[in-house]
């Protein structure tokens, strides 16, 4: 009895043992599928997250001179309108959004997410207040030269103000045709205070190639005025001229002298938001990178300055050469546009990137839409 009972607690026991065996490695399986599954999670985590970043992005970036946010946008990310996704600004200056050059931009993760921040190359005293900026000294976000011609003059207007502006009567001394330095008369001045004014001619009459509506005249900008003596009329003086100026042309006051805006490049409020590009002023047919252009999208559509939108190649009627049907061609991503001045009706905006021509006609949408 002794060797039979002793027998049986054996196999008992090794029953026992093989059931402990199972469970552990039933435990270390799942151990080992718990960790795989949050290595798994973590790497997809940051390959989302990085997938907003150039494939050749520096950990690290010394601002120069003369460098532009949408080129330093683009040496970091793959799409440079996504900045406000990954910038964090220094909250020790008044405006966090500017960089200067001599500025370090150090690239770091944060949750997984990607996070890019300024090192300031001078001593900063941390405080609770601010430290004060100046705005002439921060990097724009593009080249100035590009646009400067179109920040500082009237460029769009309606026909209401054609009809009432101010407007030049008479050279001084009998002169019809003004320039840098020529005095002239002017009439309608209502607001006799004002001291400088922008002289422009009506140009290119807008209109919105699909309803036909009205988008209003550019406004071509013929030079600047100073007022010499209030009155009816008015003496002035002509002290910058960029073309002729006529009997006729018109006046704006300038209340304030517009500086070059600071705005980071960012997606439309609206996600659906869709216009066109107008007709350029020399007619121009082909058009690429740099290139000046109006659309038909404005403030009525919420559009701001430092939106994006991408350019979409025309939808275009073909005819099959075997069986002559009609077929389309699709609507293709052409390039980036940038705008950077607005009107009610209008906007103006420059082409950033293009990887074929951009032509007047040439759809305009959020970079979000599909």
């Amino acid at each position: 009895m002794t060797i039979i009972k002793s027998k049986i607690s054996r196999n008992q026991f090794a029953e026992s043992a093989r059931r402990t065996a199972a469970r552990s490695m039933r435990l270390s399986l799942q151990a080992l599928f718990a960790i795989a599954l949050t290595f798994s999670v973590g790497v997809s985590s940051q390959a989302q997250s990085s997938s907003v970043l150039n494939d050749s992005y520096p950990d690290r970036y010394t601002v120069v001179e003369g460098d532009t946010l949408w080129g330093i946008s683009a040496k970091f990310l793959r799409d440079p309108w996504r900045w406000p996704e990954v910038w964090q600004g220094n909250p020790q200056v008044n405006n966090p959004d500017l960089i200067f050059p001599g500025d370090v931009l150090v690239l770091t993760f944060v949750n997984g997410q990607p996070v890019l921040k300024a090192l300031r190359r001078e001593t900063v005293k941390l405080s609770p207040s601010a430290r004060g900026t100046q705005y002439g000294e921060a990097i724009p976000l593009i080249d100035p030269a590009a646009i400067a011609p179109y920040l500082n003059s009237p460029l769009v207007t309606d026909q209401n103000e054609l009809k009432t502006a101010p407007y030049v009567v008479d050279g001084f001394n009998n002169r019809l045709i003004l320039g840098s330095g020529d005095q002239f008369y002017a009439r309608q001045i209502e607001d006799q205070t004002v001291e400088k004014f922008r002289i422009f001619k009506p140009g290119r009459h807008f209109v919105d190639p699909i309803t036909g509506e009205s988008l209003g005249w550019e406004a071509r900008h013929l030079g600047n005025a100073r007022m010499l003596k209030s009155g009816d009329p008015s003496r002035l003086e002509v002290t910058k001229g960029h073309e002729d100026i006529n009997i006729r042309d018109r006046l704006r006051p300038i209340l304030v002298d517009e500086a070059l805006p600071f705005f980071a490049p960012a997606a439309p409020q609206n996600d659906d938001i869709r216009g066109l590009i107008l007709d350029t002023p020399n007619k121009a047919t082909e058009l690429g990178a740099l290139s000046i252009v109006a659309i038909n999208l404005g403030d009525r559509d919420q559009l701001k300055t430092g939106d994006v939108l991408r350019i979409k190649s025309q939808k275009m009627a073909k005819k099959d050469p075997y069986t002559g049907e009609k077929y389309f061609i699709p609507e293709e991503e052409i390039g980036l546009a940038l705008v950077f001045r607005t009107f009610e009706k209008v906007s103006y905006a420059i082409i950033t990137d293009s990887n074929r021509q951009v032509t007047p006609g040439d759809a305009l949408v959020s970079p979000k839409a599909e």
